[in-house]
């Protein structure tokens, strides 16, 4: 135990701990219960990137070196789903061929949420939520529609955060509320 103060601080803890806010954020009740996100694999997966990406969203617009801390992140965020398909069961043999399918639904959807978010047209990531986080079901458009309006909150909200903030380990969201939710009620 003492030997841990010996060791060199390379941020391996902070980058567990933000990672594990991004899993936590994505985990919290009301996006499964009010913004009716499937509570499935491929629904908690769709809930991991959108919070990663916002992190990631957040981070273009330092340096280099401070958007390492992305980089950083996004390998646990690898390293996380790879030791998911295996906990799955998924054989050795087929896990890379997943993880490449991860990674490229990974970027893809990244893309796409920025490319949204830079448009300024809430309906376009509103469309971008409702292919990816429903699967295109034309019923839950409504959902879409209020998890793009929470997820651009989100955004405004992290911009405001200094980075040493999240190169200390912690994504501060602001909690879901009436105002992210009262467009959903019928």
């Amino acid at each position: 135990m003492i030997l841990r103060f010996f060791r060199r601080n390379d941020g391996r803890e902070s980058i567990q701990r933000l990672y594990g806010a991004i899993v936590a954020h994505s985990r919290d009740p009301g996006f499964y219960t009010d913004f009716e996100v499937p509570d499935t694999i491929e629904g908690r997966f769709e809930m991991i990137v959108l919070h990663a990406f916002l992190l990631f969203h957040r981070l273009k617009g330092e340096d280099e070196a401070r958007r390492e801390l992305g980089q950083r992140v996004f390998d646990t965020f690898c390293a996380d789903m790879d030791a998911n398909l295996r906990e799955m069961g998924v054989g050795d043999l087929t896990v890379p061929k997943k993880m490449k399918r991860v990674a490229e639904a990974f970027y893809g959807r990244v893309g796409v949420y920025d490319e949204a978010l830079a448009s300024g047209d809430e309906a376009v990531l509103a469309q971008a939520l409702l292919r990816n986080v429903y699967g295109s079901q034309a019923e839950r458009t409504t959902e879409a529609a209020a998890l793009a309006a929470c997820i651009r909150q989100r955004v405004a909200a992290l911009a405001a955060v200094p980075f040493e903030v999240f190169a200390g380990g912690e994504l501060p969201l602001p909690p879901l509320g009436p105002a992210d939710t009262e467009t959903i009620v019928p």
